[in-house]
């Protein structure tokens, strides 16, 4: 019972700081939340704090309430200070998920479907990108006119690239090669799903990288590059 009070404000600290912007907690806005967060923890505190009073001595007692202070201290310095400790939980899940692995990011208004991608070593920003349910790797590209995937990209996604018709020229690091067009049903990353994109398969070798290209960017509302992050809203 004398941990009722820290396992009240852990639980409900975490969930008021990492909350979407917009959503409500228990049926009610932020500020309603967190009042109610402090008056359960001061009344849950208090009679913990008596329970304890009466079995543990004065020492047990001013053991819990600092443990208690501490914890609403910690939390509200983790509200006031929300944007940075995102940001932080943000490098640390990039460094630990597999290059590409997309993160939730913060919305800047209602509805709005918002994931980061951290820079690769190399100074790239790759993203987990699925197609019709499978896990494709994407250079995310702005000077490629459109989605353009390996041959190997595309057969593993289901495409049948041996009766495709490679007619459309397409400009490469290694010059000039030919590439099919092709319609995507589904192309998501993260949250942000979107149906009916436009692509080329290049052929077989002419290309190392799978690439996101603008003609799924340009159906984003918006995209930004912020130091080792890129965040795609849509």
């Amino acid at each position: 019972m004398k941990w009722l009070p820290l396992i009240a404000v852990i639980v409900g600290g975490t969930a008021l700081v990492f909350r979407q912007e917009g959503q409500l907690l228990l049926g009610v806005d932020e500020g309603q939340f967190a009042s109610l967060l402090i008056g359960f923890t001061l009344l849950a505190f208090i009679g913990t704090s008596v329970l304890a009073g009466y079995r543990g001595g004065l020492g047990k007692l001013a053991r819990t309430a600092a443990v208690s202070a501490a914890a609403i201290a910690g939390i509200a310095g983790g509200y006031t200070y929300k944007s940075d400790v995102v940001e932080f939980a943000h490098r640390v899940t990039g460094d630990l998920l597999p290059p590409g692995e997309p993160l939730s990011a913060e919305p800047r208004q209602s509805g709005e479907l918002a994931v980061k991608i951290k820079r690769r070593s190399d100074g790239h920003f790759v993203a987990r990108v699925s197609m019709g349910g499978t896990s494709v790797a994407a250079l995310i590209d702005t000077g490629a006119s459109t989605v353009v995937l390996r041959a190997a990209d595309a057969k593993s996604i289901g495409l049948d690239i041996d009766r495709l018709s490679y007619t459309v020229p397409v400009q490469t690091a290694n010059g000039l090669a030919y590439a099919a067009a092709v319609r995507l049903n589904q192309v998501a990353i993260g949250n942000i799903v979107l149906d009916g994109v436009d692509a080329l398969v290049a052929r077989p070798g002419a290309l190392k990288e799978s690439l996101l290209g603008i003609s799924f960017l340009r159906r984003l509302r918006s995209y930004e590059f912020s130091g080792d992050f890129l965040t795609l809203r849509g």
